[in-house]
């Protein structure tokens, strides 16, 4: 099944697709096999796979950028992207690998390489990577899976922001929840997406782009759409400017590969205060009211950083300054690095090949 290039200009986010796939099977009597590297094709399971079911599936998102500099082929920090897919997969009870994470990384440059035409040139551009688990255990009743399938497939992509930054507005008021202590919100699960959709459409008809995730009866903030988020603002307590965003030990964020890049390199500069804890939204509308909020802005692999500009809170708009100082530095240094264009932290950008 072979997919005709669009123009780089006219790319849609994951509508194209490239012509090989990887694939690895698993099955409790044969352990993990060897990995095989196919003509892109649809999937032949049984329709009593519990992946179709119960939702025993999960996923990762990652991509291949062409180095402006030298024009090699490198990841961003692919390692993340291994560790955060083990720990899904033994989050939905799957079994673990019998090989370490740089073997499947060698398989994922293998069909990188393969598909390299797909990666189109210049900045902004790049070879989106989608590997996947699913659960092809043919049985309707509930059970940990039997047999499984590991399977990356590739799509070339553009820009996210085509002609600059567009801030995104965000609505709090929906009685939905999206993730809680103690269950999937921090692994990259189907479901943690799909209950999303409903949230999204009312959002979207009442004129907001995505939803503030809130949790609890002091409206902790925890994630926006399906990003981290961060808040730059004046501590009322320190005087001091602070970036904010949730931590991870409660076990209801996405340990996001943007979002550990961003803590690592805005520690690094020493410039200002970087906290790991959960904003309230009366916190972040009484600084917004003070005139302490700077700036705010999601995070994630398909953006790098998204501006926030308004956040409605029980009914009213807070405006935020769009697209302050602070995001474009991150956009530019992450971006920078992921391009070749500047040396970042060791182990960061990884030209296909030395991950090893």
């Amino acid at each position: 099944m072979r997919s005709e290039m669009s123009k780089p200009e006219e790319l849609v986010f994951g509508t194209t697709l490239s012509d090989h796939m990887l694939m690895i099977e698993w099955s409790k009597e044969k352990n993990w096999m060897d990995p095989r590297i196919i003509p892109r094709q649809d999937l032949n399971i049984s329709p009593a796979a519990s992946s179709l079911h119960y939702g025993i599936q999960c996923f990762e998102g990652m991509k291949a950028y062409r180095s402006i500099a030298d024009d090699s082929i490198r990841l961003f920090r692919p390692d993340m992207n291994m560790k955060r897919l083990s720990s899904s997969m033994d989050r939905l009870q799957m079994p673990g690998f019998d090989f370490n994470h740089s073997q499947l990384i060698d398989c994922i440059e293998n069909l990188v390489l393969l598909d390299q035409k797909w990666i189109p040139e210049g900045e902004g551009y790049s070879l989106y990577l989608r590997p996947t688990v699913i659960a092809t255990h043919k049985f309707l009743g509930l059970a940990a899976p039997d047999s499984l399938l590991l399977f990356c497939i590739t799509s070339p992509v553009g820009p996210y922001y085509k002609s600059g930054f567009a801030p995104i507005r965000l609505t709090t008021d929906t009685p939905y929840v999206r993730a809680w202590p103690g269950g999937t919100g921090a692994a990259k699960v189907g479901g943690n997406y799909a209950s999303t959709m409903k949230p999204q459409a009312e959002a979207a008809a009442k004129g907001y782009s995505q939803v503030l995730w809130l949790f609890g009866d002091d409206e902790s903030i925890t994630e926006v759409g399906s990003m981290n988020v961060f808040f730059f603002l004046i501590n009322k307590e320190t005087s001091r400017p602070e970036l904010v965003t949730a931590p991870l030990d409660r076990g209801d964020i996405l340990p996001g590969v943007t979002r550990d890049s961003i803590l690592q390199l805005t520690r690094s500069w020493g410039e200002f205060d970087v906290s790991e804890r959960f904003p309230t939204m009366p916190e972040i509308a009484q600084a917004a009211k003070e005139g302490r909020l700077i700036e705010a802005f999601g995070a994630g692999t398909a953006a790098v950083v998204t501006p926030i500009s308004c956040i409605e809170y029980q009914g009213n708009d807070i405006e935020i300054p769009a697209t302050g100082k602070l995001t474009q530095r991150i956009w530019d240094e992450i971006t920078g690095i992921q391009y070749g264009k500047i040396e970042g932290p060791e182990g960061w950008s990884i030209p296909i090949g030395d991950h090893q």
